[in-house]
C-alpha cells in the first residue's frame, strides 16, 4: 500500500496532539494516511503500554487512517543509530509516502527532539540505493519523501508553514480524547502530569485557534521544515 502521508511520533498521542487536524483534512480529501509510533510510551506516568495501544487503535479509527504501526523502540532510551534508522527506512520504503510529518525539532520531552532528528536522517538515507532493506524477504526499492515537516509540541516554536484546519478541530479533539489515560479526567486517581490538567487539554484548542488567528481562519496547525517549501503559484497562498 502506498501512502500520501506518513505521520511519525515518538509516543502514541504525539501525532494526535500535534497534526491530527491536518491528517483529518487530507483524509477527507481522499489522501491515504498512516501513523507510525516509535515507542509504546511504556514509561509514561499514567496508564500503561497496553492501555495506550488500545487508545492508539481507537484514535486511528476515529481519524480514518489506513494503517498504524508501532516499532517498539525503548521509550526514553532509543537513539539515532544505524539499527533504529534502518527500522524506519523499512517502513518508509514499505509505504512510499510523499510527505513525512515528524516530531518537533526541539521540545520539553527529550524523546521528541531525538525522534525528530532520527526521522529526518532516516528519510534521507531511505533514498540511497546502496542501503539494502527487505520486506517479506524481498529487497525494497529506495524511496525518499518529497518533504519532511515537523509539527509543534510543548514549546511555542515559530512555524514555517501554517495549515488551515477549520472544520476539523472536533475530529482532532476526538482523537486526542481517545487517550483517556493520559489527559484530563476528573475521575482519574492517577498521578498528575504536565499534560493531565484541564488547562493542557484546553490548550489544544486555544493553540489551534491562535494559529488560525494568524492566518485569518478559525483553527490551524503549524509546522517547521528543514527544506525549502516550494509552491507552484503565488495564488496557492491563502
Amino acid at each position: 500500500m502506498k501512502l500520501d502521508i506518513l505521520a511519525i511520533g515518538a509516543h502514541p498521542d504525539d501525532v494526535e496532539l500535534s497534526c491530527s487536524g491536518t491528517l483529518a483534512k487530507e483524509i477527507a480529501k481522499g489522501k491515504k494516511v498512516g501513523i507510525l509510533d516509535l515507542t509504546r510510551g511504556e514509561l509514561g506516568t499514567r496508564g500503561s503500554a497496553e492501555i495506550r495501544k488500545q487508545e492508539a487503535e481507537t484514535a486511528a479509527k476515529l481519524l480514518g487512517v489506513e494503517v498504524r504501526e508501532n516499532l517498539g523502540f525503548e521509550d526514553a532510551f532509543f537513539v539515532n543509530d544505524k539499527a533504529h534508522q534502518l527500522k524506519i527506512i523499512e517502513v518508509i520504503r514499505k509505504y512510499k509516502p510523499e510527505i513525512v510529518i515528524a516530531n518537533a525539532i526541539t521540545d520539553r520531552h527529550i524523546d521528541h527532539g531525538k525522534a525528530s532528528k532520527l526521522t529526518e536522517d532516516a528519510c534521507f538515507l531511505s533514498g540511497l540505493q546502496k542501503i539494502e532493506t527487505f520486506y517479506k524477504e524481498e529487497k525494497q526499492e529506495a524511496w525518499r519523501p518529497k518533504q519532511v515537516l515537523h509539527y509543534i509540541q510543548w514549546k511555542d516554536i515559530e512555524p514555517d508553514i501554517i495549515v488551515d484546519i477549520s472544520g476539523f478541530m472536533e475530529a482532532k479533539l476526538n482523537a486526542v480524547k481517545a487517550y483517556k489515560s493520559q489527559f484530563f479526567n476528573a475521575e482519574s486517581e492517577e498521578p498528575s502530569t504536565p499534560i493531565s490538567s484541564s488547562n493542557f487539554l484546553e490548550s489544544v484548542r486555544y493553540r489551534a485557534a491562535n494559529l488560525g488567528r494568524l492566518i485569518g481562519k478559525d483553527y490551524a496547525e503549524g509546522f517547521t521544515t528543514e527544506r525549502h517549501a516550494a509552491i507552484n503559484s503565488v495564488f496557492d497562498l491563502i
